[in-house]
């Protein structure tokens, strides 16, 4: 009985005396963790970028493209278009990076919320640039509000260059993990958050100016894209499941649906531009010969006489270009011409130079073949009391494939001089997209608001224009 009793006793020490042993893991759920996995939700949110890019409409608005068949994308007919998978989908993952406890086990959690900061104002830029006013302060709150009032425009510029500055004073040292862009290399991301500023500041150009010009100048301070390798560019992979839209569109699918247009080719070929084999190949006959834009869908196009999408660009894993050094060149070179910062015409003609070099290079695997002689073309020089048309002109030209950006530029610059699609839109070319369709009645007041402020007037179509694209 005794022996009994002292081994109870010393059951029971054993039992309460290594309960302080325990960490309370064992009642941590692996499969719901308390902290949430900021880079694998950036990476999800990044697998979102190459839409901003590979769209028929992107593609069709700046006339890089031209349908050979199904023209009704290349004249105009869809209005209204959806931005709720936006917001659903890459916004809500970076809302929840910036809302959550995060695993500094998967990198300084400052670079994780700075990285996400950078690749919200990205997205949200997209955003209002193809509508315009839309939902952001109010947004992504849940069930806590499915009817978020529309921010003008203007007001959502001005939160991005804040984000952007923010993102900029965060980052520390110290690379981040899952990253599918920059393979986690934080100094990129403070590049290529600065290039995004700086690109950002000269939208303002017809509408704000001074605005524009301090922005620009801060961002170029903090230190912008110095390198081709600083490209933001979404590697698409040799499967299935990641490749790219134009290889899906053509080679999977056998859509021979898209030629380059007869503007682009008659923008290069007379100067023999060294992307041109790049961008088109050549017809059946061996000749480079773009298809005009627009056709009416009752149009037969003979395909082989026209040069399609060139086939080096729609591999399997070809990359989708975003924002690169060229790009931030043509911004430099232009924003010398304008006065925002010194140099002028000196600065200009360098920085402009410059980026033809890189886009070349970026287009053609650093094969520069050619670049003299396209460079010294009289009509390619840079020309002072031309240069706004030809850093326009040329930055649409590099901007290829990259339609809703080029769209955004030639807004904003009315370069190069394009022409509608006869017929169709009234004989314009589209100045913004419409709002969805559903929040007319899902979300009526803020909807009906933001139409009637709609800036410069107009109607919830494609002739309206967004804060920037002042008239």
């Amino acid at each position: 009985m005794k022996k009994t009793s002292i081994y109870s006793l010393l059951v029971v020490i054993v039992m309460f005396g290594s309960c302080k042993k325990f960490d309370g893991s064992m009642n941590i759920d692996p499969n719901s963790p308390t902290k949430a996995s900021g880079t694998q939700l950036i990476a999800s949110a990044e697998r979102w970028l190459p839409d901003m890019s590979s769209s028929p409409y992107g593609v069709h608005y700046p006339q890089h493209l031209s349908n050979t068949s199904f023209t009704d994308n290349s004249r105009y007919t869809s209005i209204n278009f959806d931005f709720s998978a936006w917001y659903r989908g890459p916004l809500k993952d970076l809302e929840t990076v910036l809302t959550s406890p995060l695993d500094g086990n998967e990198g300084p959690v400052a670079n994780q919320l700075a990285v996400a900061k950078i690749l919200k104002a990205y997205f949200m830029w997209h955003i209002t640039d193809r509508w315009g006013d839309v939902p952001y302060s109010e947004a992504l709150k849940g069930s806590n509000n499915f009817t978020p009032k529309y921010d003008k425009q203007k007001d959502i510029y001005d939160s991005l260059f804040l984000l952007l500055d923010q993102a900029n004073a965060g980052i520390v040292a110290g690379n981040i993990k899952n990253d599918i862009m920059y393979a986690g290399d934080v100094n990129k991301w403070k590049r290529f958050g600065n290039t995004i500023h700086m690109l950002m500041a000269l939208r303002l150009s017809k509408v704000d100016a001074a605005k524009g010009a301090i922005e620009f100048n801060k961002a170029l301070a903090n230190g912008i894209m110095g390198a081709n390798t600083d490209n933001f560019a979404y590697q698409h992979l040799a499967d299935a499941a990641n490749e790219n839209y134009w290889y899906n569109s053509f080679t999977r699918l056998g859509r021979n649906w898209f030629a380059v247009s007869k503007t682009v080719v008659d923008s290069m070929l007379p100067y023999s531009d060294p992307r041109l084999p790049v961008f088109a190949n050549k017809n059946t006959a061996g000749n480079y010969v773009g298809l005009p834009y627009g056709l009416p869908g009752t149009t037969t196009v003979v395909i082989n006489n026209f040069s399609l999408l060139g086939s080096g660009i729609r591999l399997q894993n070809s990359p989708v270009y975003l924002v690169t050094y060229a790009q931030a060149l043509f911004a430099r070179a232009e924003a010398a011409k304008l006065g925002w910062i010194a140099g002028t015409d000196g600065v200009a003609k360098t920085n402009y130079d410059l980026a033809l070099e890189q886009s070349v290079r970026q287009w053609k695997a650093n094969d520069t073949t050619g670049l003299g002689v396209f460079r010294s073309n009289p009509a390619i020089a840079y020309d002072p009391a031309n240069a706004i048309k030809q850093i326009a002109t040329q930055r649409w030209l590099h901007l290829f494939l990259h339609g809703y950006e080029a769209w955004a530029e030639w807004r904003r610059t009315g370069y190069p001089v394009l022409v509608a699609a006869p017929g169709a839109n009234g004989d314009k070319i589209p100045r913004r997209e419409g709002y969805p369709l559903i929040e007319a009645s899902n979300n009526t007041a803020n909807y009906n608001a933001a139409v009637a402020a709609l800036p410069y007037g107009g109607a919830d179509d494609l002739n309206s224009r967004v804060w920037w694209d002042k008239p």
